[in-house]
């Protein structure tokens, strides 16, 4: 028997894999040819379905920014106390007749904050279809700061000057408004130190807002019933109270506790001319 040759075994091993191999790919559609109708059949519900999406959008859009249906067409204040309407009106600067999507509330609110210093607080809503509705929480003095007074600052109403104004200001210290006359209610911050060594070691400012500490600790009936706060030097805080009565409260240490020990004291002892209140758990009271 002869054997096969080199050329018929190489020509056996490669006869199985040729047998395997896959067969060739189908071409593929050009554009424009049988598959594009198909793809274009199934582009069409998806078109129909979106186009009442399309429009309602559409006509939303129109109604919001568009229409006379939903515009500018009141702008309203409440809350305030010392300012007028007008003044908060013509500060928020809301335009009348645009849209009412268009308004943005918050920056209606800066320009309030920033534009009327009397305002602690505000809230602006678009009051659906034509409205903006504006709350405003005006700053509530707990002192005044006499301006213009014929003797520099400081004093009562009792001192007698008339060419005076007063500067407001709150329990945090900030400085809001300037009114002619003393808000009922309100002391009078009175700066006294001259030959006090607190003026150059802490500076006016620094007096100024130790005296409001004072007053902002104070309970309303109490404050109602002081005049003046007068700092002499930084532990040298006294009040005068109506009915020529004085307080002694020493610095702005421990404020809170020296007013309930003085609404206490004064409780208990309604005939005296003189609280002592600079060490708290101390107080004392005297005269008659």
């Amino acid at each position: 028997m002869v054997g096969r040759t080199g050329a018929e075994r190489d020509g056996a091993r490669r006869r199985p894999e040729a047998d395997s191999a896959p067969p060739p790919a189908a071409p593929r559609p050009r554009p424009g040819g049988p598959g594009r109708p198909h793809l274009r059949a199934r582009r069409l519900p998806l078109v129909l379905a979106l186009a009442p999406a399309l429009l309602l959008g559409g006509f939303a859009l129109w109604v919001l920014y568009g229409s006379a249906w939903l515009r500018v067409e009141e702008v309203t204040a409440e809350g305030e106390r010392v300012l007028t309407e007008r003044e908060v009106l013509r500060a928020a600067e809301v335009p009348v007749g645009e849209p009412l999507v268009s308004v943005d509330p918050e920056a209606v609110e800066r320009r309030l904050l920033d534009g009327l210093s009397r305002i602690d607080s505000v809230d602006v809503t678009r009051s659906w279809p034509h409205g903006v509705e504006v709350a405003v929480t005006e700053r509530k003095p707990v002192a005044v700061m006499v301006q213009n007074a014929p003797n520099g600052e400081g004093g009562s109403d009792e001192d007698g000057a008339r060419e005076r104004t007063y500067v407001e200001v709150d329990d945090e210290g900030v400085r809001f408004g300037t009114v002619a006359e003393r808000p009922d209610g309100v002391p009078v911050l009175a700066l006294e130190l001259d030959d006090s060594p607190s003026r150059h070691r802490f500076g006016e400012e620094r007096m100024r807002e130790e005296a409001v500490k004072v007053a902002a600790a104070l309970s309303d009936a109490v404050r109602r019933d002081t005049r003046a706060i007068r700092v002499r030097s930084h532990d040298s805080i006294t009040l005068e109270m109506a009915g020529g009565r004085t307080v002694v409260w020493g610095s702005s240490e421990k404020s809170a506790a020296k007013a309930r020990s003085l609404s206490l004291l004064m409780k208990a002892a309604e005939d005296a001319r003189r609280f002592d209140v600079s060490v708290p758990t101390a107080p004392a009271a005297s005269g008659s």
